[in-house]
């Protein structure tokens, strides 16, 4: 149970962060809860466990990482889009 969980929040952490954005994530589901969880990885690193935790997120700097990558991702594949032209 606890893994659903994590998937749920995760797909929830991404397609909140895809929707501050103004991103489509690319996959759909799946992409929102890749996005997710490198997201909480990546926020632990850069700012550490603090806020509120649901599902072993800790929302807040999950909720940043995924924003970050989906900002990185969204710049590195307009730039391998535009070098095909």
């Amino acid at each position: 149970m606890s893994f659903l969980w994590s998937l749920i929040i995760g797909g929830i952490i991404g397609w909140l962060a895809g929707m501050i954005l103004g991103k489509d994530i690319p996959g759909g589901v799946i992409g929102n809860i890749i996005a997710g969880f490198i997201g909480a990885w990546l926020g632990g690193l850069l700012l550490g466990d603090w806020g509120p935790e649901v599902g072993d997120f800790f929302i807040i700097p999950a909720l940043i990482g995924a924003v970050v990558l989906i900002a990185i991702a969204s710049l590195v594949l307009r730039s391998v889009g535009r070098n095909r032209s």
